[in-house]
């Protein structure tokens, strides 16, 4: 583009710029008011001007505007009853002040009330208004357009949503906006509220509070419902915040306004009404609860339990509108209760009201007390005409109810928190400064400051967040018999205490839903007992879990727990998995039955060889017991009398010396054994050498040998078990891997060389004897001992071969149950093979124990 082509524009907009600056300078002189804000509904001149902004009216009619013509005023709907006793509170209030000659003497307040109708767009206009002034036009040539503002302060508005609106607007200008009614935890963020403070606790205190309430019945599975404003989404958003760190989860949150469709209306409704929760937290103006509760009777919806904010808990007129008892036994939080003497018979005084003819108090007046008067037409032919000298008797309506004093309360002290300011600002003793300049920033700071009691002995002050103490109590809807409702303090909040004191109820019997006595249950899933961990359960809250039990080796010992601990090595849980109990010891003893038999066979095989010996001793010059070599058979029968014994070191607890001893004398008195059958076989071998021509091997395998060879065969063992218990011996174990829920005491083999160099050794004399047993099995002598020889050793390496596998294999007490069996069997069939049939000759054939006998076989040999 080129610079001729530009030039259009520039200029346009040079000549603009310069029209607006010839009508400013043409108008310097005279400020014009955008809009009209109309007159206040109630006022009065004063020294001090104070404003005020409440909700006469609760809606307002809808307009689409067209942006052809100037749009009309506001047009207010539905007459609010509450909106007057707030207003009748600020003047009594007033009134008392300007009586007092304690506080502000010589000083009257004044005040200017206006009408928000509920709407954020009206209460900001009006705040407007305050601030600024309603006249249309006026001269500043001194200070062109600048006048100090009308009101000092403003008390109101009741909701939250229209009071951070006005606080955006005046905030900037520091004049104070204090509520009565306004809870939203976000109007404590002074950086965007420089100028706002309140009577009534935050919803941070609340919202913490009904958690607090919800998790100490128990109620882990709850529904919300939120008026669809800043009072309700900040208040909800706080709760869930709070509720989710107490374990608390929301089965839906759901949004409502009075205002909204039939449609949405209905999805609210089915919501409900599909949900399993039992409980739902509202956070619900007392005129959006007016609308869902005619929705909820409309169907019918009976059976939930309700916990209710102090917007509509302690509400008269919510439980009026109850017709089929939809919130019976609802619980929730309320301002605490007051009395403030003389505030009842103001607030019911409304003859001044009416004496100020305007348009409302006539409306409030004729809706008061179902009248017309006469200038006014009315559509309904049978009503009656006003007077003007109606009186309150015998009326019973939301006026009249006087249960939210503790409200009206706030809007009290909130006047006297401006007095006091004032008071101090004005330096007044006897009398009050007037000529003192007023500052609404000044005043601010001062209220900040204030702390004091009133006649009631309240006291008023505020945080550096403009919030009072937040102390609660605790309400219950309790159904009277001729179908009114008793609310009932059970509980008391205060969130000055340590958080675990905070909460406290009294003992005091509860109404739930339904007039049941029982606290409802609201759960997703039903509480883990001990013994079980939850498992969430995919894709839903962490409310709704399944119950696993505890995998072997865990406990979980409270309920809901999230994972199962593992007992210590040395204990085991019970069968319900809820205790680890110490595991049981479990080791071969001598009072069990397995135990007293092997005792019991160890004891006979002893007995057994010692009636050998004794029969062998008494016959010992018997042929049969002489061929045999007696010396070396007593020594057997000695071995074989240790080698029973012995297994008696297996049975019993494990200790150190029992560890070291079975093993090694097991080893020692088989090598024994075996040695003198060894030395039994080689001297018959021997002997049948000697007995052919020219042989003289018996001198080299005479009686010395004998007993060299037993012992030079037993001090190899001996030597072995010596260095197995120098270097690293068997010693007490405690097995806990074996089994899951036992403990096995075993003897630890300590080093598996030295136990099986001693398994070993034995089994090596065995084969050897077996060998040279078997070779001489078929001599030719009529008492063929090799014979018997060969058959013991068969039976004593047959059992130790299948010991081993048998050994590996058993569990527990069992593998020394088998060793202990292997030691027996192989004792009873040295004993039985060698030694029976000799006593059965002895004792029982005498006529064949002769010399001719035991040679008779050899001599007929060729």
């Amino acid at each position: 583009m080129t610079h001729t082509q530009r030039w259009p524009e520039q200029g346009w907009a040079l000549l603009q710029l310069f029209l607006v600056a010839s009508l400013s300078q043409a108008e310097d002189t005279v400020c014009l008011q955008r809009g009209d804000p109309g007159s206040p509904q109630l006022s009065e001149d004063g020294d001090i001007m104070l404003g005020g902004i409440f909700s006469f009216h609760s809606s307002w009619i809808e307009r689409h505007d067209t942006f052809i013509h100037k749009p009309l005023p506001l047009q207010c709907t539905s007459l609010n009853f509450r909106g007057f006793q707030y207003t009748q509170a600020m003047l009594f209030a007033i009134e008392e002040i300007n009586n007092s000659t304690d506080i502000l003497p010589g000083v009257s307040l004044g005040y200017k009330i206006y009408d928000s109708c509920g709407s954020i767009a009206q209460g900001v206009k009006v705040a407007l208004a305050l601030a600024n002034g309603n006249e249309a036009k006026f001269s500043a040539s001194q200070k062109p357009c600048s006048k100090p503002a009308q009101v000092q302060a403003i008390m109101g508005e009741t909701s939250s949503s229209p009071c951070m609106a006005i606080a955006t607007v005046i905030g900037p200008f520091h004049i104070p906006l204090i509520s009565h009614f306004a809870t939203c935890a976000c109007l404590s963020d002074k950086t965007k509220y420089p100028s706002f403070l309140r009577t009534i606790p935050s919803d941070y205190y609340q919202s913490r509070a009904l958690a607090q309430l919800v998790k100490h019945f128990g109620w882990s599975w709850v529904g919300a419902i939120r008026t669809n404003d800043d009072y309700g989404n900040n208040g909800m958003a706080t709760f869930t915040e709070a509720a989710q760190q107490l374990g608390i989860c929301l089965e839906f949150s759901i949004p409502f306004f009075r205002t909204n469709s039939p449609g949405k209306i209905q999805k609210v409704i089915d919501t409900i009404k599909f949900s399993t929760s039992k409980v739902i937290v509202t956070f619900l103006s007392h005129m959006d609860m007016d609308v869902l509760i005619h929705e909820l009777s409309r169907h019918n919806m009976t059976g939930y339990q309700w916990v209710g904010t102090e917007g509509w808990i302690f509400d008269s007129q919510i439980a009026e509108m109850d017709r089929r008892h939809i919130l019976d036994g609802a619980i929730g939080l309320s301002i605490p209760k007051v009395h403030v003497r003389g505030m009842r018979e103001f607030i019911l005084d409304v003859k001044k009201l009416l004496s100020t003819q305007n348009e409302l108090s006539v409306e409030f007046w004729e809706t008061l007390f179902h009248c017309r008067f006469r200038h006014v037409e009315s559509s309904d032919g049978n009503q009656r005409e006003c007077t003007g000298d109606e009186s309150l008797t015998g009326v019973q309506n939301s006026f009249t109810d006087l249960s939210l004093m503790p409200i009206f309360n706030n809007v009290y002290k909130g006047v006297y928190a401006v007095a006091h300011a004032l008071h101090r600002i004005l330096s007044c003793d006897e009398t009050c400064d007037k000529t003192v300049h007023l500052d609404p920033n000044k005043i601010l700071q001062h209220i900040w400051q204030v702390k004091f009691k009133t006649k009631d002995g309240n006291e008023v002050y505020f945080n550096e967040k403009g919030d009072p103490a937040a102390k609660y109590e605790i309400i219950n809807w309790q159904p009277k018999g001729n179908g009114a409702v008793d609310f009932v303090t059970v509980g008391l909040y205060d969130a000055s205490l340590p958080s675990d004191r905070q909460l406290t109820l009294h003992n005091k019997s509860l109404i739930w839903a339904n007039n049941s006595l029982q606290v409802p249950v609201s759960v997703c899933s039903a509480k883990c007992l001990p013994g079980t961990h939850k498992v969430l359960q995919k894709g839903n809250p962490i409310c709704c879990y399944d119950c696993i039990r505890c995998s072997e080796g865990e406990i979980s010992n409270i309920t809901d727990s999230i994972t199962c601990v593992r007992c210590d090595p040395e204990f085991w849980p019970n069968e319900r998995r809820d205790v680890c109990v110490k595991k049981e010891a479990e080791f071969l003893s001598y009072a069990e039955i397995m135990g007293a038999l092997l005792t019991t066979a160890s004891l006979c095989g002893t007995c057994l060889t010692a009636g050998v010996a004794f029969v062998f001793y008494r016959y010992r010059k018997t042929p049969i017991v002489r061929a045999n070599n007696s010396e070396l058979s007593f020594l057997l029968l000695f071995s074989l009398t240790l080698c029973f014994l012995c297994s008696l070191t297996f049975i019993g607890a494990p200790s150190q010396w029992s560890c070291m001893l079975r093993h090694t004398a097991f080893g020692i008195t088989f090598v024994l054994c075996i040695s003198c059958v060894l030395g039994k076989t080689i001297v018959v071998l021997m002997a049948f050498r000697a007995t052919l021509p020219g042989s003289n091997v018996m001198k080299w395998f005479g009686p010395a040998q004998q007993r060299l060879s037993v012992l030079g065969f037993t001090l190899v063992q001996v030597v072995i078990c010596v260095l197995w218990l120098a270097t690293s011996p068997p010693f007490p174990f405690r097995n806990l891997n074996e089994f899951k829920d036992k403990i096995i005491l075993e003897c630890a083999l300590g080093s598996a060389l030295g136990f099986w160099a001693v398994i070993g050794y034995v089994g090596l004399l065995a084969i050897l004897c077996f060998v040279l047993a078997f070779l001489a099995r078929k001599l030719p002598d009529n008492f063929n001992e090799a014979k018997f020889i060969t058959f013991s050793m068969l039976i004593f390496c047959a059992v130790w071969i299948t010991f081993i596998p048998a050994y590996v294999s058993s569990p527990g007490k069992f593998s020394v149950a088998v060793e202990i069996f292997a030691i027996l069997s192989s004792s009873f069939g040295l004993l039985i093979c060698i030694f029976i049939p000799k006593c059965h000759i002895i004792l029982l054939k005498p006529e064949r124990n002769t010399k001719k006998n035991m040679i008779g076989r050899a001599a007929k040999s060729p």
